[in-house]
């Protein structure tokens, strides 16, 4: 499937079903490695969820799969390749072993951030980790809580909203596998982050001159009090700005504030470059209500261009005041 916007089939891998069983919900396209991360302990009534414990060892298996209109994906089964690709969520401490199986008729390769990996998983041409058309390879990620070195410096965690992509098709660089839709989000947890709803997870990638290769970008569903929680990466040539109507958030790992004394900034506005990414909660319509919320690039030419799209925050009846005549 082509030009996801990650609202649309969700699967969600918990700790149980990476085991080998698999359930189906709606929603983005997503691996949770943690209790699900994304469903650590149960929540009471009302409470937060927040994520679990790490340390746990998964496996699991992904495509590269060629799609439609030139396009190329990475999907957890054959044949279900999405543009992006599925969302991987990890808690800090977690081993992930990847089987990578390169279902086209070129090289390619799978390449995380921010995520502790040798060089044998490194996923390009340069040191020969990525997989020939038809292969297959493993690839190892780890990741690692904050904690203090030896010589007494402070070493900090995995835990952040990073990226994985393609390595190496269209150039030794991977250049054209990534701006065919070889890319997808990475989520690392701290132990006990504070989790979204289940099924509120959006990712949006501003890739040249497209909103997850697509010319228009896409809507997002949600309704007013839902914790969402916005993964957004850039891939490409140029630098956008990533803006929210109506919303805004702190500009640190989480995109939360931790208290009334946390003078981090907050902000509705960031510029985002190539290969950057990060990540943010929101509740929907806090402060301003139901309606059809614009998202875009801020460089005014490029959303007149199309980077634009709108997220669409329900009442609880499902109606999206504003919308119906500007659909």
């Amino acid at each position: 499937m082509t030009g996801n916007a990650h609202t649309h089939t969700r699967r969600t891998f918990s700790r149980r079903l990476l085991a080998g069983g698999a359930v189906a919900a709606v929603g983005s396209t997503a691996l949770t490695a943690g209790t699900s991360p994304a469903q650590a302990a149960p929540a009471a009534s009302g409470q937060l969820r927040r994520a679990g414990k790490g340390g746990e060892t998964r496996r699991i298996k992904m495509y590269a799969e060629k799609l439609p209109d030139g396009q190329m994906g990475y999907g957890l089964e054959k044949g279900k390749a999405t543009v992006p690709g599925p969302l991987i969520e990890l808690v800090e401490g977690d081993t992930l072993h990847i089987e990578f199986e390169n279902t086209m008729d070129v090289a390619a390769s799978l390449h995380p951030h921010g995520v502790d990996y040798d060089i044998d998983n490194d996923g390009t041409k340069m040191n020969d980790s990525h997989v020939e058309p038809g292969g297959k390879r493993t690839y190892t990620w780890r990741t690692h809580a904050p904690g203090r070195r030896k010589d007494g410096t402070w070493r900090p965690g995995t835990a952040g909203y990073w990226h994985y992509h393609d390595h190496v098709v269209g150039t030794e660089h991977g250049t054209g596998g990534i701006r065919a839709g070889l890319y997808g989000p990475l989520i690392v947890r701290r132990e006990g982050d504070i989790l979204p709803d289940p099924d509120r997870q959006f990712t949006i990638v501003f890739n040249d001159m497209t909103t997850n290769n697509l010319t228009k970008g896409p809507d997002f569903k949600a309704t007013v009090g839902d914790r969402i929680e916005i993964i957004m990466i850039t891939h490409g040539e140029y630098y956008h700005t990533f803006h929210v109507h109506g919303h805004r958030w702190a500009d640190n790992r989480t995109g939360l504030l931790e208290g009334p004394e946390d003078t981090c900034r907050v902000i509705d506005n960031k510029i985002t470059g190539p290969a950057d990414s990060f990540g943010l909660q929101l509740i929907a319509g806090e402060g301003v209500g139901a309606g059809a919320w614009m998202y875009h690039c801020h460089v005014q030419s490029h959303s007149d261009m199309g980077m634009a799209g709108l997220l669409l925050i329900a009442k609880p009846d499902g109606t999206v005041p504003g919308h119906g005549e500007h659909h």
